[in-house]
This record gives C-alpha cells, structure tokens and sequence, in this order.
C-alpha cells in the first residue's frame, strides 16, 4: 500500500502542473467542458487523489481499513484555513485594513499604488506572524487582485509578483512561533518560543521580504496605473466602526484558537449569524473559495499521510547544509509543515540541523502550490487574473525561483 500512495502522490503531483491543460480542454470541448474544468481546479487535484487513495485502500484492504485511515488524519489545519479565510475576507476586515494601509501609503514619498502595493507585498507577510499566514495570505490577495492581477499587466509580472507574494508570506511568519504552520510542527518539541524565532529566523525574514517585495514593486510600477477616485455610490452602506471592530474581535478570537477546532468553529458559526443579523454592511463570504482550499488541504493531508516511509530517510540522511538544500527542494514537493513534523521525530538532530531543515523549509514555500498550506488560498482568489483564469505550475515555479534565491541567501548567513 506505502508504494501505491507514493504512485497517486506522484500523479497528483504531475496534474498540479497540469491544470492549465485541463483549462484549455475544457474550451476546446464544450461538451465536457464542466468535467474538465474541474479537473482544472488547481485546489481539487490533491482532494481528488485522496479520494482516489481512500478508494484504493478499501479494494486491497477492506472498507473499515480505509475508513480508519481516513479518520486518524488530523484535520485541524484545513478546517483553520477555511475558517480564517472566511472571516479575513469579510468587508468590514477588509475595509479596516484598507484604511490602515492607505494611512501608510501616504507616509511613502511615491505614487500611491505603488505604495499600495508595495505595503501589500512587504508590511502584510509580516503581519502574518501576528495573525497567522493563511490570515496575511487572504488579505493580501485581496488588495492586490485589483492593482496587480488584472488586465494590462504582463503575465510574466504577474507570476513574479505572485512569487514574491507566496515567498515572504512563508518566510514573514517566522517572525513568531505560532504563523507559520512548518515552525509549530517543531516549536513545542524544539522549545523555540516567539522570542527565538524573532531573534534567529525573523530578522533575516524581514530583509528577505523588504528586498523581494522592493525589487518586485519596482518591477511593476510602470504598469500600475492610478485609480481614479470613484464617487460614492449610494447603494454601497458604509461599515461602522464598531462594526469593523467586532469582526477583527472575531479575527483575533479564531487565531488565539487556531489549534482548538471545536470553539474555532463555534465563534466561526456564531461570526456567520452576526453576518446575516448586519448583512447590510457585508459582501458575500467567500465560502466556495475556502471550502476548495480546505478540501485542497485535507487531501494533502490523506495523501501526505502515507509518504513518511521515503521522506523521512531522506531528510534524516543529510548533513546541515545539505539538508538545507534538500529541505528547500523537498518543500515543493510536499507541504513545509509536513517536511518539518517529520524533523521533529528525529531523535537527537541537532540545534543546527534543526535551523537548517526549518529556513529550507520556509525558503522553498512559495515554489508550488503545495508548498506552503496558504498558498492555496492565494490561487483561490487570484486566479481569475491570470490566462484562463488558471495559475500554472511552471509559470509560479519561474516566478518564485528569484525570492526564494533571496530567502535562502539571508537564511544561510
């Protein structure tokens, strides 16, 4: 069974890169057009093999085999993912944070949006490491889309762009001991609380993110062009204060319980009534969004579940700055934190093997889409500006290839 898992990961593995061509038979067969625009859906692929591997137990192993499998999968980082996905992207979230960074922009002495951009590509991935990297990951997309993925912006910006973005958010949450899904894997068994962290991986993190969100920024600011300031609509009710507050009171509530599902879920269902009581001031959640990044999520788990048998003599057989390299490599094969939980069940790896295995981990999270747990939601919401509404495996590959240069070069000094 371990190497029938290993053959679907790997399958799984290659229809990641291969959604764009999905997305292109989908138009050139409209009559099956729904099945393979599905198939397209970069968040369905590792859902769609977990269920095929589920399946497969059943036949070699019998149906209460798969199903205990299946049940013995911690589901928790899915479930987070969605939840603060939902709550993040919420108006009155939105408009907070819109606020605050327009405050800022007008303290940089350049064009707005290109300050604007610049603060959504640098001071937003840092704050991941306040608010979690799934949290940063959404509210970054979101302003972004508008000024970056949109018409009139070359492709090949927007990959970069997308690189960049999907680089400092993994790296911006090493700042804390609780971001970054990779760092608590090892947190609690390493005992590497905020201040280490801040102390060792943050301050370098931080240069990564201001060089990369910089050079990107520069990058596109011939091609940013100044929103013209819009009238107010009066369809459009303005968010109250208090209104706003309570919603980052949610925010705040679901990421001090980001490892408690039940009361997680309990605030998030009672954040949906308080959404329905004041839906006035609110736009549509973007629950088909995050269900996709959750299912996404939850097959990475089912299908990450049965790959320990060849990671892990992989990443217990290498030196330090081998296993740097290899953690950096392996990363966009399998998710970070998966790459680093494995780590942490070595016994008596040392304190620079440790260091090694975490800054490659981190580095290479913005290289796939299964990179880095909230690289999914970033495709979520920004694919539709991309050709296709589809984001290629390759075209993200070539665009993160430069940050995570940088990342891995602040790491290794």
């Amino acid at each position: 069974m371990p190497t029938l898992a290993a053959v679907l990961f790997a399958l799984a593995l290659i229809h990641t890169f291969a959604t764009k061509f999905f997305e292109r038979l989908s138009h050139r067969h409209p009559r099956h057009a729904g099945l393979f625009h599905l198939l397209g859906e970069v968040e369905v692929v590792f859902g769609f093999w977990a269920i095929v591997l589920v399946v497969a137990l059943a036949f070699v192993e019998g149906p209460g085999k798969a199903v205990d499998y299946a049940e013995s999968r911690q589901y928790t980082e899915p479930l987070f993912v969605f939840v603060i996905m939902v709550v993040a992207a919420s108006r009155p979230v939105l408009v907070a944070l819109e606020a605050l960074v327009a405050g800022l922009a007008r303290l940089i002495p350049a064009r707005t949006v290109v300050a604007r951009v610049w603060l959504c590509l640098a001071i937003v991935p840092l704050v991941g490491a306040l608010v979690t990297e799934p949290a940063a990951m959404t509210l970054a997309a979101l302003m972004l889309a508008p000024l970056v993925f949109r018409p009139g912006i070359p492709e090949w910006l927007k990959y970069g762009a997308l690189g960049v973005l999907f680089v400092n958010v993994s790296v911006g949450g090493t700042l804390t001991s609780f971001a970054a899904p990779p760092v608590l894997m090892v947190a609690a068994t390493w005992q590497w609380d905020s201040a280490f962290m801040a102390a060792t991986f943050g301050w370098k993190a931080t240069i990564a993110v201001l060089v990369n969100a910089t050079v990107m920024t520069v990058m596109l600011r011939r091609h940013l062009a100044d929103a013209p300031v819009a009238p107010d609509d009066p369809g459009v009710v303005r968010v109250p204060p208090v209104v706003c507050t309570i919603h980052l009171a949610f925010l705040a509530a679901v990421v001090v319980f980001a490892h408690h599902p039940v009361i997680f879920i309990g605030l998030f269902l009672m954040f949906l009534g308080f959404v329905q009581a004041y839906e006035r001031y609110q736009s549509p959640p973007i629950l088909k969004e995050a269900l996709l990044v959750g299912f996404f999520l939850a097959g990475l788990v089912v299908l990450g579940g049965q790959q320990q048998w060849w990671l892990q003599p992989i990443v217990s057989g290498l030196g330090s700055t081998a296993l740097f390299f290899g953690a950096l490599g392996l990363t966009a094969l399998t998710d970070n934190a998966a790459l680093t939980y494995l780590g942490s069940l070595i016994v008596g790896i040392g304190d620079d093997a440790k260091y090694m295995l975490v800054a490659g981990a981190v580095a290479g999270g913005g290289l796939t889409v299964i990179a880095n747990a909230p690289n999914p939601a970033g495709v979520a919401l920004l694919r539709r500006g991309f050709e296709d509404e589809s984001i290629g495996a390759g075209g993200l590959l070539l665009g993160a290839l430069a940050p995570t240069a940088v990342a891995a070069a602040m790491f290794l000094l």
